[in-house]
Order: structure tokens, then sequence, then C-alpha cells
């Protein structure tokens, strides 16, 4: 059973990307102990451990000789969440502190995070993890569901650098284009990665501006740099937060930024992952970057963020993907 918040991370990423390999380097790290793993097949990821405990819940456990527990996601996600959270703890093991979801390599980020939603008493911190196969790059991107991933990731993580390691130098600006406000992760040493996609989400900040030169990664995507024009109060902020989810609905895919209103002290994080929104919180860093709101969508044309309500609070760049007719290829820009 936990004592204490949990770290909850989304492991996502496109059908081959790596996600399995990098759930084993999981299960094998030395702080495996703590975390708890669910996985869509038991046998996708070799589990060799006893049975932890039978019910009738239809969620079978296995405990790992390193302490970490493992089990099938069941008919219903969030109790089989809750089932394990609950779970007594073997003795001599510490409370759970961390698991990992093996998500389907065709599922999309934000019908499960919005299945977490249900259990809020659990005070889990989300967090999602994507995968970038190295060896494939921005191919993928055409496909809708690679495109949401990449999307709602808070950390994507270059896979298979031992198959390409020169793809793997150019990976941080690669995945830049994917989203500019992910963390990339991209270590030729696989013992390194682990500790760094899986460390507490303890803050989750856009610390860096986001570049203007960026290539389009693909031809559906619209990326939407929303610079606040002052200071404005919070229930502006979040009255139009609301109306951009209600107008776009499953076409958002991304929200994350920093904005200064009247009530607080300091800039506000907002951050959404489609339309589940995380609690807004002050920054706590001393330099932070200029106020600004990123925005990435699916399908849009530039006048449903422009009319959004309260309008004129914003000003908008647009980075919009283009096909190139004569060469068949992406091009994007940012407009004003």
């Amino acid at each position: 059973m936990s004592a204490g918040i949990i770290d909850f991370f989304v492991l996502t990423g496109f059908l081959g990307s790596g996600k399995t390999s990098l759930l084993r380097d999981v299960l094998t790290a030395e702080t495996a102990s703590d975390t708890a793993v669910i996985v869509n097949e038991a046998g996708e990821v070799g589990l060799d451990g006893v049975l932890l405990r039978e019910s009738g819940d239809d969620v079978p456990m296995a405990m790992l000789s390193n302490g970490c527990v493992c089990c099938q996601v069941g008919s219903d996600l969030a109790f089989t969440i809750d089932r394990l959270i609950m779970a007594p703890r073997p003795d001599g093991l510490p409370p759970l502190r961390r698991i990992v979801l093996e998500t389907s390599g065709l599922s999309m980020p934000g019908p499960v995070l919005r299945q977490l939603a249900t259990l809020a008493e659990h005070r889990m911190r989300v967090a999602v993890v994507a995968t970038y196969d190295l060896t494939r790059g921005l191919d993928v991107a055409t496909f809708e569901e690679a495109a949401a991933q990449w999307a709602a990731a808070h950390r994507i993580v270059a896979t298979k650098a031992d198959l390409a390691p020169r793809a793997l130098v150019d990976a941080p600006l690669a995945i830049a284009q994917l989203n500019p406000v992910a963390e990339a992760i991209a270590d030729a040493d696989r013992a390194a990665v682990v500790p760094t996609a899986f460390a507490p989400l303890t803050a989750s900040l856009p610390l860096r501006e986001v570049a203007s030169d960026l290539t389009a990664a693909h031809p559906r995507l619209a990326l939407c740099l929303v610079r606040p024009r002052g200071e404005i109060a919070y229930a502006d902020l979040a009255s139009w937060l609301d109306n951009v989810a209600g107008r776009l609905g499953e076409r958002l895919l991304r929200i994350k930024g920093l904005v200064k209103v009247h009530e607080a002290p300091r800039p506000l994080l907002v951050e959404s992952v489609g339309t589940v929104f995380s609690p807004p919180r002050q920054l706590t860093a001393d330099k932070p970057p200029a106020p600004f709101i990123v925005v990435i969508a699916r399908d849009i044309v530039r006048n449903e963020l422009e009319q959004v309500e309260p309008s004129g609070l914003f000003a908008f760049s647009w980075r919009e993907p283009e096909r190139e007719a004569a060469k068949g290829g992406i091009r994007a820009e940012w407009v004003t």
C-alpha cells in the first residue's frame, strides 16, 4: 500500500518504437523496489515472478526478485490501479511510490488520463512519457496516433540509439519539432535513461523559450504560440482555457505555458494533455521566461483560437504546416 504521493507515468509510443524495451529497463533498475508496472500483456515483458495475491477481482499480480510489482490491466483501468495501490506491501519493501502504465502502440493518452480523474483520492502526480524511435524518426508522424502521443508527452525518450547513433545527435531538434515544450531525453547510455525519464515530476516547467525556426512534423498538426498582452485576471485566463478546450475538443492535444495573473505574485504554470488540465500552480524559478502559452492541436484553422472569448487578451503566432506541391514534402513557418 502507498504512503504519500505516487508518481504515475503513462508510457506511450507508436507500434514497435521501443516501449517494451524501455519498460524492461524500468523493471531491472536498482530503484524498482518502490515501483509497480501495469502492462497490457504480461507476457510482453517476460515476467518471472511469483503470484503476489489471489483474488476474484481479475487483477493478476506478480512480484519480481527486486521487489517490483507487476500486473495486467483488468477490464477497468481505474479499478486495476486502485487495487494495485491498496494491495498490502510485502515486509521489507518500501511503500509504493511510482507506477508505470504501458499503453498499446495505438492508444491516445487523453482517454487514459480521463480515467485517472476518478482516482484523485490517491494523490498521484501524472506524467506522459513517449518513445521516439530513432530508426524511423519523423516517418511515423503522419500517423494520427503517433502525433497525439508525442504532442501529449511531458518527456520524449529517444530509443534504439544502438541502431541509429547518428540520429541520436539530431534527436533533440527532431523532438522539439514534434513538441517544443516536452523534455527531450536522448542518451546512448541506457542505464542513464530510466532515472531521467521516470524521475519524480516535481516540476514540469517550460524554462526555455520556444524556438521560432522549427519545421513542421505533421501535415495536420498546428502549433500556436500565444503571448499574453499583459497581466490578466485569473478568471479571464480560466475562461479562455475552458473555452479553448470546449471549442477544440478531441482536436486539442496539448497546452503548456506561463501566465502572469493579477491574483498571484509569480507566474502560473498552466498545462493540459488533451482536455485534461492540471491544477495551475505558481512557478518558483528565479528567472522565468516571458509569459507564453503553447497550444498544439490537430485540424485547426487560425481564427478558431483567435475568436475564443474573452478575446483581445493574447497575441498569436502560428506554425502552420503546408505541403510543398513540387516536392511532396512539408514546410512550415511562424506567422503573426
